[in-house]
């Protein structure tokens, strides 16, 4: 019998953060800087945290091991974050997502390494299919900026090195933990980052506190809020080596598509390269199935 809860989730991940991806640059071209959008990020992930913990009677394992991959999860996903802000003002947008956007190869060699993860000769098709289309769709003219010495890259080694960690940790803690509980973590984490943000958050230019300001962003973030809930739950019934690379080619054929229809500018032929590699590739990872169905922790 299949299992299939985890392309659901995955799916599910892959249209909010493709919505979020295309919309997120609204509110701040009207103003609104991407450092406090992070704060906005932060306060949003309270919303589907609140209504997953309902369902557990805000029960989270509170023992070391739990803790302490939790705030791994949480402060290499949001911590990325905020590094990557400092990234993107000292070098080049289309060099930096490139970089960082092959994370899913860190989490695939850890899988393989660690948790002994197998996939079929068609998912290894589709996951190498995806790993081709994730710089593509990242791909940018190359215009509207210049690399600023070498703190760029290392700033993007480290997103890069964190995300993908991030997505290793997150499925190996879901054997021992309730996704409910990786959440609350994840969640505290990004709280808890809002002062460094601010921190880089430059004061002295005019904001926009209006309605396209924070509360569009809230709007807009809670996508990614949501998304990110999705894809716990993604990696607690699918597999890393999946679930991460599918996520990460998915999710910008949706922005793309979407920002074709906002904006109406045609994307690069090396974009659209990209998507017909995605599109291959999830044709073939939608077809992975677990031998064994993953019972999830705490079901009967």
């Amino acid at each position: 019998m299949k299992n299939k809860h985890w392309l659901i989730y995955a799916i599910v991940t892959t249209l909010f953060w493709g919505l979020w991806g295309a919309l997120i640059e609204i509110p701040e071209k009207a103003g609104f800087p991407a450092t406090l959008g992070y704060c906005v990020w932060a306060l949003t992930m309270l919303v589907p945290a609140y209504v997953v913990l309902k369902k557990v009677d805000f029960k989270i394992e509170k023992d070391k091991k739990s803790i302490m991959l939790g705030l791994i999860i949480g402060f290499t996903g949001a911590g990325g974050q905020v590094i990557l802000f400092q990234a993107l003002r000292t070098g080049p947008a289309y060099l930096v997502f490139p970089f960082i956007s092959l994370s899913p190869v860190i989490t695939i060699f850890l899988s393989l390494l660690f948790l002994k993860e197998k996939a079929s000769k068609r998912s290894w098709i589709g996951i190498i299919f995806a790993l081709i289309a994730i710089p593509l769709l990242s791909y940018s003219s190359g215009d509207d900026a210049n690399s600023s010495g070498i703190l760029w890259v290392i700033l993007s080694l480290l997103v890069f090195l964190a995300w993908g960690f991030q997505a290793f940790v997150m499925k190996f803690a879901n054997e021992s933990m309730k996704a409910e509980s990786i959440f609350f973590y994840m969640t505290l984490t990004g709280i808890i980052l809002i002062p460094f943000a601010l921190l880089m958050t430059d004061f002295s230019q005019e904001i926009n506190w209006g309605w396209d300001g924070p509360y569009l962003t809230f709007v807009i973030q809670l996508l990614n809020s949501i998304g990110a809930l999705t894809l716990v739950f993604a990696f607690r019934y699918g597999k890393a080596i999946v679930v991460s690379p599918l996520v990460n080619a998915v999710a910008p054929i949706i922005t793309v598509v979407l920002s074709l229809i906002i904006y109406q500018v045609f994307p690069h032929f090396i974009i659209v390269t990209g998507i017909v590699f995605a599109i291959v590739s999830i044709f073939l990872l939608a077809m992975e199935e677990d031998e064994e169905p993953q019972q999830a922790v705490g079901e009967n």
